[in-house]
Order: C-alpha cells, then structure tokens, then sequence
C-alpha cells in the first residue's frame, strides 16, 4: 500500500483544480433526463400514446441502434430509451478527466514534483479514479433522486442512473489502462476514444435487428450492451452491474501493474522510430505540424468514414418505419425531428412532405451530431498549441527565427482543414451508402454531402473558441474549450426534449445551421464564418503579445 500514499491530498487537489467543471457536468447528464419527464409525459400522456411508441419504435432498426431497446411500455422505459446516448457522452467525459489528471499532468512535469515528495508511485491514477469514479456516482445518485421525486419508481430511477455511472466508471478505468501505453496524452486520448466507438458500434450491431435477431449475441461483448441490459423501468436485471464491476476491477488492477512498470515519461508501447531522412517540406513550421498532427487525424478520419457509411445504412430503416403507417408520421414528428425546423424560412416539413421530408429530418438530427463530433476533433487539434507550450517545447522552437504567428497557424490549419475533411469523409460515405440503398446516388450524395458540409462554419466557431482562449486565458484553455463543447452538445441534442427557450437554443452555433430538406440559407452561414475569424484572430494577437506559460 505504500504505493498509494498521499492518494486522499491528491484527490483533494483534482477536486480543487476541477471545482468548477467537474460539478458541472456531473449536474448536467443528471437534470437531461429529468428534462425528458415532463416533455415526454406531455407527448404521450394515455396508455394508448406509449403503447402506439413501443410498438412503432420498438421494431424500428434506426431508434434500436441509435438509442438501444425498449423493455416496457411505462413513460419510464421511454425516457430510459430517450436517455440512450447519454451513457455514451459519460464515458468519453470520464475517459477525458482520467487522462487529464494522469497522462497530461505527467507530460507537463508536474508528476515528477509531486513524485519527488511523500508520495506513492500509483497516488496520482487512483486519485484520477477516484474523483473520477466517484462524480459518476454521485450523478446516479442525483439522477435517481430526480426522477423518484418526480414519481417514477425508485427501482427504476436508480437502474438509470447506475447505467450512467457504470459506463463511466468503465471507460474511467478503460483510461486508466490507456494513459500507461503511450508516450503522450494524445495516444491515451485516442486509444480511450476509440475503445468508446468500438463499444458503441457493436452496441448497435446488436440491438439494430431487435429482440431475437441473429447478433444480438453481440450485446455482450459490448459495455454499452452490459448496462442496457441494467433494462431501467422493465424488469431491472441487477446483476449485470457484476459484469461491469468485475470488468472495472480487472482494468484497475491493471492499469496499476502497468504504472508499476513504466518510467515517468515513457510508455508500454515502444515508440516509433521515424525514416532517416525527411522531405524537405517537413523543415519547416506547417512540416512539424504535420508530424504531429497528422496521425491523429488519420484515426479520426476513419473514424468518421465508419460513422458515415453506419449513419447512412440505417436511413434505409426509416424508410422501412414510414412505410404504410400513416400514423408513424405523427409520432415521429413528436420524437427526434425538433431539430429540423429550428431555421427560419420555407423547405418541407414533417407534414407535407411524405417519406422524403423524415429521411431529410433524420440526416438533419445525425448531422448535427456528426459536427458535435467533428467539433471535438477541432478542439482536440488546437488544444495542441497548449500541450506544446505548457510541455515547454514551443519555447526553444520561438527562440529561432520562427515567428509566434507561424508557428501558431501550423496548427490551427489542422482545426480548420482537418475538420472540413472530417465533415466530407462523414457526408460522403453517409451519402454513397444511402443512395447505393436507394439506387440514386446522383441523387442523394450530394444532398446528404451537403448536409454534412453546412456544419461547418458551426464547427470552426467552436475551435475558434479554443483558439481565442488558448491566447487569451492560457490556464483555462483545455477546460474552457470542452465546456463549450459539452454546452453546444447538451443544447443541440437534448434542448428540444428539454423545451428550452428560444434563446438559449440560439447559443449553439449548430442550431442555426440550415437543415437538409429546407430553403438554403446563406447568411446565417456567413455570420457563424465570420465570427468564427473573429474570435481566431482575438487569439492570435492575443498570444503574440502574452508571455509563454508552462502552467
């Protein structure tokens, strides 16, 4: 145990550094799905409307992999599908603090100060699990409470909330294994990712046929499958929670082995050694952007091509849904497709435009996910700037004649042209493999390319921000940027459900990001661009003209 000295002082010290964030987030993902009760009470409020929902969506592919299955018919057993995704955000916010407080602050050289005190060798990755494990805690408490209060059972309220904390607890420690196998932080924030995505998209593999279906096997394999089957509101299985208790237990035990082995600094996984020679093109600023910039890119990019060609084959279900079921129109207008008539102006809705205008609001509502998604990466990229500066290797490279601006720019190039890629992979693989279903890719391509490409003014706005806070308020930039970026996503996706007011819905830049199937807008575009360059030049001068800080 003498390993683990000074774990509770700092504990203590993450909780003070993330006083402010960490609250936050834990009392956001808890009030969402309180939100969907009353919105949800409101739109179904008979017997009849919930069993008309159970029985429409409950055999529908697109709401089974997007959402995963519904185990009952009460109002909450739909708000427990509703709340679907969620667990999925947890994770990757739990996966990101565990490697902020491990992996990053090893980078910066504050593990090896602290290491050099009274202090144990495994101290700082429990701290991080901890804090970590224990706000996910917390969150199903609240969650619980929340929704009892509202008269929900008490059984299923703390089902739900348990589902939330158990994904998170998992990917906390899936992070703890993660930050001792590279060198940096940006390897265990990509390998930890990923692993979300893999859970994720075998979640869906499983459940997008329905109850019965040849993959559903598939279901445990997948985290995501394990706390689904919790079945919150239905019949609550209690002891699948041993599954991801067992499996936390595992990944503790090992990230701490791995720790154990390790020199501060170094990784498991044995870097790559680069070619003896180099192109000349790679000698200056935007070359070692590249270099480092680009590997990252490259696993975002086939992420992004996954996603796509995933999105668009299950367009085809909601043409199955619609099918010869006039009153499908109806629900599915009260659903998921609030977000498709957020812009002013003409287009088809709902109701006058037949099967075209709900295959127009589903690309709608997923991709404006997409550019939440491709938003992170965007932050992901500038936030690269501080990472060089705080780990002190920007000093010794502006000491040269490489002016700050240039050097600067070399990276923020990647948050612009990296995520306009990003979006085109997503479109376009979304787009061929919709109109490869419907036998009209001449047709739907583009269309759905287009959706795709219209979020990114949007998308640029948010890594402006990290861009704007990285020169102004260097401290507070990695925290500042992902708060946005959580802020955007809370409004995006669950501010409809929620019945927020129209002003708040305007926070979000994606909220005025014209939708497929309406008239094109252009100026609401422009704006987002210009404001975007705005605030990007508000942090390069502010950065030329501030001192460089490590802290």
């Amino acid at each position: 145990m003498r390993g683990l000295v000074g774990t509770g002082g700092l504990a203590r010290l993450i909780l003070r550094r993330d006083r402010y964030l960490l609250p936050l987030w834990v009392i956001l993902f808890a009030v969402v799905p309180m939100g969907f009760v009353g919105a949800t009470d409101g739109l179904y409020p008979e017997a009849a409307d919930r069993l008309e929902y159970a029985r429409t969506t409950g055999t529908n592919p697109t709401f089974l992999a997007l959402y995963g299955p519904l185990y009952d018919t009460s109002l909450g057993a739909i708000i427990a599908q509703r709340s679907g995704f969620i667990p999925v955000v947890v994770a990757i916010i739990s996966a990101l603090t565990v490697v902020r407080h491990t992996r990053t602050e090893e980078e910066a050289g504050r593990r090896e100060l602290l290491g050099a005190t009274v202090t144990g060798r495994g101290a700082g990755l429990a701290a991080a699990l901890l804090v970590t494990m224990t706000a996910n805690l917390v969150l199903a408490a609240l969650l619980a409470a929340g929704l009892t209060a509202q008269g929900l059972p008490l059984a299923g309220s703390l089902a739900l909330g348990l589902q939330l904390a158990a994904a998170g607890c998992l990917f906390a420690a899936v992070a703890g294994v993660t930050a001792q196998l590279g060198e940096g932080p940006g390897a265990a924030r990509g390998i930890a990712i990923a692993a979300v995505g893999v859970a994720f998209a075998v979640r869906m593999a499983a459940d997008v046929g329905g109850a019965g279906n040849a993959l559903s096997w598939l279901g445990w394999l997948s985290p995501f499958g394990w706390t689904n089957r919790v079945r919150a509101f239905g019949d609550e299985r209690w002891w699948t929670l041993a599954l991801v208790v067992a499996l936390v237990a595992v990944l503790v035990t090992a990230a701490g082995a791995l720790s154990a082995r390790r020199d501060v600094g170094a990784g498991i996984l044995p870097p790559r050694l680069g070619a003896p020679a180099a192109p000349g093109w790679l000698s200056g600023t935007f070359g070692l952007g590249w270099r480092l910039q680009s590997r990252p890119l490259y696993g975002w990019l086939a992420g992004f091509a996954a996603l796509g060609v995933v999105y668009g084959a299950l367009a085809g279900g909601v043409e199955d849904m619609v099918a010869d079921n006039p009153e499908l129109k109806e629900i599915f207008t009260k659903m998921g497709a609030e977000r498709s008539s957020s812009i002013e102006g003409g287009g088809r809705g709902l109701e006058d435009g037949g099967q075209s205008a709900i295959i127009d609001a589903y690309f709608a509502s997923v991709m404006s996910t997409v550019g939440l998604i491709v938003a992170a990466y965007a932050v992901s990229a500038a936030l690269r700037l501080r990472t060089e500066e705080a780990g002190q290797r920007a000093e010794p490279l502006l000491a040269t004649a490489t002016g700050r601006l240039r050097w600067a720019s070399s990276h923020g190039v990647f948050a612009a042209l990296g995520s306009a890629a990003a979006l085109a992979v997503t479109g376009a693989a979304a787009g061929l493999t919709h109109g490869l279903n419907t036998g009209d890719v001449g047709g739907e391509l583009p269309r759905v390319f287009g959706a795709a490409m219209a979020q990114l003014p949007a998308v640029w706005l948010v890594g402006a921000i990290a861009l704007a806070l990285f020169g102004l308020t260097p401290r507070f930039t990695a925290g500042g940027a992902w708060a946005a970026v959580g802020l955007f996503a809370l409004i995006t996706m669950f501010g409809p459900s929620l019945d927020l007011a129209p002003w708040a819905l305007d926070v979000s830049p994606f909220t005025h990001v014209p939708k497929i199937g309406q008239d094109f807008a252009v100026l609401p575009l422009l704006w987002l661009a210009a404001i975007a360059a705005a605030l990007a030049a508000v942090g390069m001068v502010g950065f030329r003209r501030r001192d460089l800080s490590a802290h």
